[in-house]
């Protein structure tokens, strides 16, 4: 039965990245190849690697590398202490890992290296190769189970998309952790402090953020995004539990918010999640009471959202979600 969840997630991942397109060349579930890229006017995406000489910085301690609204490419976070630096999410594969860690080597202070994820998924994790031995990871046990699963799976799904993933993926594997925690730890980098905070299951079950405690700075993963629809394609989604995430992540009062992916916020992306949250909920319930069927639910709220937020992308996660929240009513 977990292996068909699984396969159900993967399906649900490609179809996702293929409709934002960024994964030309996926095989669907009856076989066909589709490749958006080769459709009229669309070029094909630009290499998800992390970019040297973009570092920027957001507060006394925190600097960012965008993520340039490259797919597949994560806002990497570098928390700077005296006595150790904290890279969250070096990128994906070697390459993307070998160019965060230069960045970090212009800005750390000392040889004391940790780093840790927001989640299993491998434009987050797989770049942790390209780090030295001596390196501390620090990951949830939740995040762990994750990846003990389904993240080798999710390794060859993706390397399966395009040969330049499979290229920037080759020998790609996950790091062992070296601390492992169940909800919170606290990691001091020396003159500043990181609360690691295991949350979800939301987008995945072992999502984690991190709060740069001083300098009010929230990495919130893909639990809070700027303009870009959640997505519920963990077999543990739950609109019930991110909402509490969302719940526990605004209590935290943070001045700058680093999303997984897309433009730098505030807390305010908290917010406008939780309300889209709660306002499918009602139009599910409303919809399951009428005796509408979970697939005309999700095709018709697809529709209908993607209306309300015409400046969202990926309104292809709708539905989704959609399935999801119908699957939570009684």
């Amino acid at each position: 039965m977990l292996h068909l969840r699984i396969r159900a997630t993967m399906l649900l991942v490609a179809t996702s990245l293929l409709a934002t397109g960024m994964a030309p060349g996926i095989t669907c579930a009856q076989g066909q190849s589709v490749s958006p890229a080769a459709a009229p006017g669309r070029s094909s995406p630009p290499a998800p690697i992390v970019k040297e000489g973009k570092t920027i910085r957001v507060s006394e301690h925190v600097h960012v590398i965008p993520d340039e609204r490259v797919p597949m490419v994560p806002n990497v976070g570098i928390v700077v202490g005296e006595k150790a630096t904290l890279v969250i999410d070096p990128g994906m594969g070697r390459r993307s890992g070998e160019a965060v860690l230069r960045e970090v080597r212009k800005l750390a202070r000392t040889d004391d290296l940790v780093i840790a994820n927001t989640h299993f998924h491998p434009e987050h994790t797989t770049g942790d190769l390209a780090f030295p031995a001596t390196v501390r990871l620090f990951r949830a046990r939740a995040q762990q189970q994750d990846v003990d699963e389904m993240g080798m799976k999710f390794v060859e799904m993706f390397s399966g998309m395009r040969p330049a993933l499979a290229e920037i993926l080759q020998g790609a594997s996950f790091r062992t952790p070296t601390e492992l925690f169940d909800r919170e730890t606290t990691v001091d980098l020396g003159g500043v402090r990181v609360r690691m905070i295991r949350l979800g299951p939301g987008h995945t079950r072992g999502d984690t953020a991190f709060h740069v405690e001083g300098d009010s700075v929230l990495f919130t993963g893909d639990l809070a995004m700027r303009n870009l629809f959640p997505s519920f394609i963990s077999p543990q989604s739950s609109a019930i539990s991110w909402l509490d995430s969302l719940d526990q992540l605004d209590r935290l009062a943070a001045v700058r918010v680093v999303p997984a992916h897309g433009d730098l916020a505030d807390r305010t992306v908290i917010g406008a999640y939780r309300d889209y949250i709660k306002a499918l909920q009602r139009r599910v319930a409303e919809l399951k009471r009428a005796g509408s069927s979970s697939a005309e639910v999700a095709s018709q709220l697809r529709t209908e959202f993607a209306v309300r937020h015409p400046n969202w992308a990926g309104p292809e996660r709708i539905a989704g979600a959609a399935t999801v929240i119908y699957n939570e009513t009684r």
